[in-house]
């Protein structure tokens, strides 16, 4: 249960290019964000260029249209907007709200959130800028945009989901300027319902994925690094991987999996929604997040907190919540993820222990928190254009 404000309840714009009914990690946690605040004594509406309907769970919802002519531009989605009209629409919509701050949501390519910004707070609207991924080679186009348009002295909140992805925007900005940290929300207490009893003796380990099957999230790299691990136990036990999740790549991947051989031990179990997610957590030893291009790692969150031993890359924002050799193992490449693998399928004691501590200590990311840490930034984006 979110707590009620101490202080009188805000009026919030979430905006995003990214929204639900579409998955991923954006639209999910900006939907969970919006809900959680609006229980929280909140008033919420959501503006985004993602088709759907008007309210979604209760939450309005303002859908701007985007011309079809955006539709024709190379490695932009078909919702990301380019026109001036969809940007007028945005700031209109703003205005007409009355909002008492808006907050958007953005990642690489995400021109809604941040040219949707610069007018919010050249409109002397109270703003907030959420970044959700690792800028990564993108880094210096950011460098460049600030050079022509001096995003870093904008009166607004810089945030980013973890400390891997605000790290460039510290370079870029400098050291006046503050990006707080608002990482992803978790019911801890749902997620912990399923959380993974301890260990039979079985010389089965069971190893997790849940991601798209999209090339940022690396699933051919993941496969690779499976065979490994099951070249390595080599009979003594016996690796069983279920990869949760759909996308671009679910065909091709299935042919790859099935000419390694491994048809009978990688399982492309394909969209599962979260409860069926935490059903199969029960039953699994050990979660693994390929990608290195991972700003926080919801998914690699939620098995940590049903209680599961966690495998990411030590770059990525899920050491956030997973220190190696407590919550999980960090690894700096992908032979070192395959070697972190197999030293927990051979080392049930070892699991056994992160294991009871993940379902005794949770982390503290629960929606309470992150709704507070969430209330507080807007109110100092409300302080920041009071002062200027």
């Amino acid at each position: 249960m979110v707590r009620t404000p101490a202080s009188p309840p805000l009026s919030v714009a979430i905006v995003s290019d990214c929204y639900v009914p579409d998955t991923g990690g954006i639209e999910v946690q900006a939907h969970d964000l919006a809900q959680h605040l609006q229980r929280g004594g909140h008033r919420v509406v959501v503006v985004t260029t993602t088709p759907g309907p008007p309210e979604v769970d209760g939450i309005k919802v303002i859908r701007v249209s985007v011309p079809p002519t955006q539709r024709r531009i190379p490695f932009l989605p078909d919702k990301a907007p380019l026109a001036p009209s969809v940007f007028r629409e945005v700031a209109d919509v703003l205005a007409a709200e009355q909002v008492d701050v808006a907050h958007f949501h953005g990642g690489i390519l995400s021109p809604l959130a941040f040219k949707g910004a610069a007018d919010a707070q050249a409109a002397g609207l109270p703003t907030v800028i959420t970044t959700h991924c690792l800028w990564s080679y993108a880094t210096p186009l950011f460098a460049v945009l600030n050079r022509r348009y001096h995003w870093s002295q904008w009166p607004v909140v810089f945030s980013a989901v973890s400390d891997a992805a605000a790290e460039p925007i510290r370079r870029i900005a400098g050291d006046d300027v503050e990006v707080a940290i608002l990482p992803n929300g978790i019911d801890t207490a749902w997620w912990s319902q399923g959380a993974h009893a301890d260990e039979e003796a079985t010389n089965t380990f069971t190893v997790a994925a849940v991601m798209r099957l999209a090339p940022r999230k690396r699933p051919f790299q993941l496969v690779r690094t499976l065979a490994r691990v099951a070249a390595a136990l080599d009979g003594a036990v016996t690796l069983r991987a279920v990869i949760v999740g759909d996308g671009s790549l679910r065909r091709p991947l299935q042919r790859y999996i099935d000419r390694l051989g491994l048809t009978g031990v990688i399982e492309l179990a394909g969209r599962l929604d979260r409860a069926a997610i935490r059903d199969l957590y029960a039953e699994v030893d050990a979660f693994v997040a390929p990608a290195n291009l991972e700003s926080f790692g919801i998914a690699a969150l939620e098995a940590r907190t049903a209680g599961i031993p966690v495998v990411a890359k030590a770059r990525t924002g899920v050491r956030e919540f997973v220190r190696h050799g407590r919550e999980g193992l960090l690894a700096t490449s992908d032979r070192d993820m395959a070697d972190q693998l197999i030293r927990l399928g051979r080392d049930r004691s070892l699991r056994a222990t992160m294991a009871a501590h993940n379902r005794l200590v949770p982390p503290n990311m629960d929606w309470d928190d992150v709704v507070a840490a969430n209330v507080a930034v807007y109110r100092r984006a409300i302080d920041l254009v009071a002062a200027n």
